[in-house]
């Protein structure tokens, strides 16, 4: 086959997406990541990013960055486990396990790479795994390499306990493990996580939960899902955090009981064979575990924010999913009137990204807006008035 012929192939399916109207596009940020933003030129108000706290731009973090790149360099030089574990991890670690309430943490550069480390390495030949329908796509693949690895793998309908429950009952697995996002991201519901929890208990499995867009804005003090829903910091839990999310920097943390994350770290391929994020982001999420702790007021702000956009867009003929969290997704339905409404916004100076499948299913394509403590009144005003003159 020669390289022209190769590349038809590439071609021809790239060909397909656009008929179908599921081509991506990237937008060229020439700002900081914040409420107002420069795009390809354009000012416009940011309703695409996940920086739920606004502290994506925050000064005091950024100088925090800033400084440890003077103290330690630009890079960390090595994987954790050769010579890339540098005191400013060492000292994140324990601040993330100090902060959600358990033992042991362990940093990765992505939550990607994080939840990869966990399902593969809990669950082989002979073991069980059970994930939610509409977990994210991290936690598929993740599970998809359990299932390479010779364990079963069951699915279950979205947040539907008591399908879960006779999956579980039904399973002579030597180990059982129970895998969901505690918010959803794409849809913003949360998962039943105390009867989950109780299965889990009933059953003998691991529970891993993957609190993305949860940790920093749910609970006391942004504790996460776990706190929000007052469950204890269990050895049988596996929690995953990002944090480029709320924490508004980048990178990712497995917290559990000292023996699960030992055995993660003499075990989990995605954190032995990656280089050590840059040590300067530890020192700038060092800072911002400080601001989300003491965020009270962000917090405040961004659910009064929620609940302006759900009364404001009551009553609009697309549905709006009951999402009590910083995801609001508006269903349009086809793919191609969700890129229209998407753009429609974005040429009056709004920037809500349109999702489509696959990331979500079939005949749902939906603008999913993400809500900001930085967003004032007049913002969300703003998107309410002009999807109320569009839809």
């Amino acid at each position: 086959m020669t390289p022209s012929s190769l590349e038809d192939r590439l071609a021809s399916e790239l060909a397909e997406l656009e008929t179908a109207g599921l081509t991506r596009r990237r937008r060229v940020l020439e700002s900081a990541c914040g409420r107002l933003a420069t795009v390809d030129g354009k000012n416009v108000l940011n309703f695409a990013a996940n920086d739920y706290l606004g502290l994506a731009g925050n000064t005091e973090i950024a100088r925090a960055l800033a400084d440890g790149a003077l103290q330690w360099g630009a890079g960390s030089g090595a994987s954790h486990l050769v010579s890339g574990h540098l005191a400013p991890h060492e000292a994140l670690e324990k601040e993330i396990a100090a902060f959600t309430g358990f033992p042991r943490a362990l940093t990765f550069s992505t939550g990607y790479l994080a939840n990869l480390a966990v399902t593969p390495t809990l669950a082989g030949r002979g073991d069980a795994v059970f994930a939610d329908k509409l977990n994210h796509a991290s936690l598929i693949d993740a599970m998809q390499q359990a299932k390479a690895n010779g364990a079963e793998v069951q699915r279950y309908a979205h947040n539907d306990v008591a399908a879960l429950e006779k999956l579980l009952a039904a399973s002579s697995a030597a180990t059982k493990v129970i895998v969901t996002d505690a918010v959803f991201s794409m849809d913003g519901d949360l998962a039943p996580l105390p009867l989950i929890f109780a299965l889990a208990e009933r059953y003998d499995a691991w529970l891993v939960i993957d609190d993305a867009h949860g940790f920093g804005v749910l609970g006391r003090e942004g504790r996460g899902s776990l706190a929000h829903f007052n469950l204890p910091a269990s050895p049988r839990i596996l929690l995953m955090g990002t944090l480029g999310k709320a924490a508004g920097v980048g990178g990712a943390f497995v917290a559990g009981s000292a023996t699960a994350i030992e055995y993660l770290l003499q075990k989990g391929r995605s954190y032995i064979f990656t280089t050590a994020q840059p040590p300067a982001i530890a020192c700038a999420l060092t800072k911002s575990l400080q601001l989300i702790k003491n965020g009270d007021a962000l917090r405040a702000n961004l659910m009064a924010r929620i609940g302006q956009l759900r009364d404001g867009l009551a009553g609009l003929p697309l549905k709006l999913l009951p999402s009590l969290t910083a995801i609001q997704p508006l269903i349009v339905g086809e793919n191609d009137a969700a890129v229209a409404l998407s753009k429609a916004l974005w040429a009056r100076g709004l920037w809500v990204p349109a999702i489509r499948p696959p990331t979500v299913p079939k005949g749902t394509a939906r603008l999913r807006i993400s809500v900001s403590a930085a967003h004032t009144e007049a913002d969300i005003a703003q998107l309410i008035a002009a999807l109320k003159e569009l839809a």
